[in-house]
């Protein structure tokens, strides 16, 4: 597998939420296609490292580093900390985010607005506008966003600040592969994954509700995060994809078909 990718070998990639989940993943296979490879977390100081710790157990580069994604100070910290790690950075993956909790209108507050678009929206356009400059002098980089099948159905039950947030992500991510690329040859593009079976919906989702969500799903099965790092690694591929930007690759069994 790692042939098929060579010119991913070398490339300096940033997974922000990159401690469990997808991220865990994603930032796995990103080090065993030869990436060197920066893994963000904030409070699962733990798993980063034993992200960190898989990907050199195999040969390959790695190094952690923590920040609170919502805090406004952070995004500038944890970019310039990957750059001098490693020299430059060619691949950010806009990965960290989350739900915050199920809650009907009636229970939304203004804080939880602020917190959940914080995390999921506002955290991507800053990593976005501390990254371009770096990669406008490096000549191009690839961004690659998280989203969410839920960006495109308004999520399920008490999830529709996320599934907002999210469609801010694909939404920012179409209008910056259009301001970026003009830039700086940068490459902007999102995975929306659908109903994948991560710590998420251990926090956020009953046994009822996940096997609800299985029925609707053509392919009949729940993906493990694993099932997702394929697009990933296709985006982050210039020798792949490079005619590929402003796309959100849907990975959801066939649960939505646009």
């Amino acid at each position: 597998m790692e042939k098929m990718l060579e010119d991913i070998k070398g490339k300096v990639v940033l997974v922000t939420g990159g401690s469990t989940g997808i991220g865990a993943e994603v930032a796995k296979a990103f080090g065993a296609h030869g990436a060197k490879v920066m893994v963000h977390f904030n409070a699962s100081e733990a798993e980063a490292k034993a992200v960190v710790d898989a990907i050199t157990a195999k040969g390959g580069s790695a190094q952690m580093v923590k920040g609170d994604v919502m805090d406004r100070s952070q995004p500038a910290k944890i970019i310039a900390a990957t750059v001098k790690a490693f020299g430059r950075i060619d691949v950010l993956v806009n990965n960290a985010g989350g739900m915050l909790g199920r809650k009907p209108l009636a229970e939304l507050t203004d804080e939880q607005y602020d917190k959940v678009m914080d995390l999921n929206a506002w955290s991507v356009l800053a990593f976005t506008r501390e990254v371009a400059p770096f990669m406008q002098k490096q000549g191009g980089g690839n961004i690659i966003n998280t989203t969410s099948i839920a960006a495109r159905n308004g999520g399920g039950g008490g999830a529709v600040l996320y599934a907002a947030s999210k469609g801010f992500v694909s939404t920012f991510t179409r209008g910056m592969a259009k301001e970026l690329w003009a830039l700086g040859k940068i490459r902007v593009n999102a995975v929306a994954p659908g109903v994948i079976t991560t710590p998420f919906h251990d926090r956020y989702s009953n046994a009822q509700q996940m096997e609800a969500m299985r029925g609707t799903v053509p392919m009949g099965y729940l993906a493990e995060a694993q099932e997702c790092v394929g697009a990933f690694l296709y985006l982050a591929s210039d020798q792949m994809s490079g005619y590929v930007t402003g796309q959100v690759i849907e990975v959801n069994g066939g649960q939505l078909m646009p």
